[in-house]
Formats: structure tokens, C-alpha cells, sequence
């Protein structure tokens, strides 16, 4: 039967606004890092900062987790591991990178996780993997090493890459654990379900492990220097609780709804783009030509390893591109 030019107005509209709420999200979740750094600068420990953040969205998600409270029988092992590498492995390691290199360098190095997860797929699964992932995977790796300057011995402080390493990693065990936690024949969970018990996970988690106890609290009282500029603490925390975490996660579920996930991973690399402007103009953290490029191809590389997965499979999981945009359009708070 042919779609009426009504409902097919529709569709486009739903799209547009898919495709609106997309872009706001990344813009969200790549001022993340931008609004963080100042106050780790100003005196918070990055664990400390992770753990506001976390528990701060955690407080505001609550109600849905009081909604979705099926999901702790039902899928608990899920919840577990994005609360714990999702949540808390991601940020503690993200936060932690960006107190010792630049924002949009720590990010870039995050997106190594799809083609990471092809490796999980093709040397621990031993499964085979597309060419054109293969050709996303050597592009990221190429792309990285341009950005990090291996030419010049590493022009970035070696433990903050390392850092932002294992932000990458648990990233991919999140993936990994997404796909295997939605086998076929079960009903999908409601991804907002998952990301109010993921924050609950780990703010549990992260307090102790950060220990609050111990903060200076006395530095979210004041300022902090964003280039020169002083800016009310509590306002650079308000947007990385309520607008990095809470309606960068909200937006993005919507959007995917609305979006295919290969429309949405593409916006999805926007939040690179994103956070290393913000960072070039508000943190002055300005990256050479050689740098941009490589960034450019560390995208393209990620976008291709990704959505080069098979989008549905039948019995075995699949790791990569496909589940974890169900479940939360990202599988990381950065």
C-alpha cells in the first residue's frame, strides 16, 4: 500500500526532529570534558568530579529507575556492567586522561573502541570480520597516530593516553557484554530503564572508591579559570549533571528511536568534533593541522568499523555497532 503524502510528512518530521535531538545530544556530551577540566584544575581529584557527575544524575534519574525496577530481575548482569564499566570505568578513566592531556585528544583516543571490538571479535571470538571493518580498524590506528604525533616520540603526557586508553577498553567491555545481554527472542529493555540503574551502579561504586568524604568541598564554592575567564563552579557542575549526563542521555535515546543507528553513529561522531572545538576556544587547547587530519580519519575509521557489524544475528552475539545503540545510543559518559 502507498504511504500518504500525510504519513509521509510525518516520517520526515519525526526524522528532523530525530535527527535535531541527535545533534543536541553530542553538543551535550562533548561539553563535558570542557566544563570538567576547570574544576579539576581548580583543586577536585577527577574521581571526585566523576563521582558529581554520576551521582548527581543518579539522583536525578531515580524515578525512572523506580519505574523500570522489573529490569533488576531481569536483567541484572546488564546493569552491572554498565553501571560498572559503562558508567564508572568510562568516566574515571576519561576524567582522569583529560587532567593530563588536551579534551579532543582524549576523546579521539576513546573512539578506538569500535575497532577494538573488532579485534575482540576476530582474535578472542576467532570470527571473521568484513573488509571494510578492517580498513575502519587500520584508519582509526593510522588516524590516532597522527594525533598523538608518534613522529615526534609522543608530543602528549604517555600515562594520560594510557588513561584515555582505558576509557576505550571499558567502553569495549560494555559492548561486548550489551550484546551478549540481549539475546534473541528477549525483549529489548528500555534503554532509559538502563541508564537510571547504570548511574545508580555506579555512583555505588565510585563512592568507594572516590571516597567524597575526602573532597574539597570548599572548591565548589568559588570559581574556576576557563582560559582566563572565572566561572561559577556550581554552574560548570549543574551542566555536566544536568545537561552532559541527564538530557545528553535523554535526547540521544529519543533520537535513536527516531534515527537508524547508522544515521545516529554518524552523529554520534559529532561529540569528537564537538568537544575539541569547545576546547580550542574555551580551554585554548588548540591541536595542529597534522593532529585535525588525523582526527578526521580516527572518526572515519570508527564510523566504518562500526557499522561494518551485522545488524542482526541469530543465535551468537555479535560485539559492535549494533545492541549498545539500543540500549543507550553510547556506551559511555564522556
Amino acid at each position: 500500500m502507498p504511504v500518504r503524502k500525510s504519513e509521509s510528512g510525518q516520517v520526515g518530521r519525526g526524522k528532523g526532529v530525530g535527527l535535531g535531538l541527535a545533534v543536541g545530544s553530542a553538543i551535550a556530551f562533548g561539553g563535558s570534558g570542557v566544563a570538567a577540566k576547570p574544576l579539576i584544575e581548580a583543586g577536585l581529584d577527577p574521581l571526585h568530579v566523576v563521582w558529581l557527575r554520576v551521582a548527581g544524575a543518579a539522583l536525578v534519574m531515580l524515578p525512572l529507575a523506580v519505574r523500570h525496577r522489573a529490569l533488576l530481575r531481569a536483567r541484572p548482569a546488564l546493569l552491572a556492567g554498565f553501571g560498572l564499566l559503562g558508567v564508572a570505568g568510562v568516566q574515571a578513566f576519561y576524567f582522569a586522561s583529560i587532567s593530563r592531556i588536551p579534551v579532543g585528544v582524549a576523546l579521539l583516543v576513546e573512539y578506538l573502541a569500535p575497532a577494538l571490538v573488532l579485534g575482540w571479535v576476530r582474535f578472542v571470538q576467532r570470527r571473521p570480520v568484513t573488509r571494510a571493518a578492517a580498513v575502519g580498524v587500520v584508519l582509526a590506528v593510522g588516524g590516532l597516530a597522527c594525533v598523538v604525533e608518534v613522529w615526534a616520540g609522543l608530543s602528549f603526557d604517555a600515562l594520560g593516553l594510557l588513561l584515555a586508553l582505558g576509557a576505550a577498553c571499558c567502553q569495549v567491555g560494555y559492548f561486548v557484554l550489551a550484546d551478549q545481554g540481549s539475546g534473541s527472542g528477549e525483549q529489548a529493555p528500555d534503554p532509559l530503564g538502563v541508564i537510571a540503574f547504570g548511574l545508580l551502579v555506579g555512583a555505588a561504586v565510585l563512592t568507594v572508591v572516590a571516597r567524597p568524604w575526602t573532597m574539597d568541598w570548599t572548591v565548589l564554592a568559588g570559581t574556576a579559570d576557563m582560559n582566563g575567564t572565572p566561572v561559577a563552579a556550581p554552574l560548570l557542575l549543574a551542566w555536566i549533571v544536568l545537561i552532559a549526563t541527564v538530557v545528553a542521555y535523554v535526547t540521544g535515546v529519543v533520537s535513536v528511536r527516531r534515527l537508524s543507528p547508522q544515521v545516529a553513529g554518524v552523529v554520534a561522531c559529532l561529540e569528537a568534533v564537538i568537544a575539541t572545538v569547545l576546547a580550542w576556544f574555551l580551554l585554548g587547547e588548540h591541536l595542529s593541522a597534522p593532529q585535525i587530519i588525523g582526527g578526521a580519519v580516527v572518526l572515519a575509521g570508527a564510523f566504518i568499523a562500526q557499522s561494518s557489524a551485522p545488524a542482526k544475528v541469530s543465535a551468537e552475539p555479535v560485539a559492535g555497532g549494533g545492541p549498545q545503540r539500543e540500549l543507550s545510543t553510547r556506551g559511555n559518559l564522556a
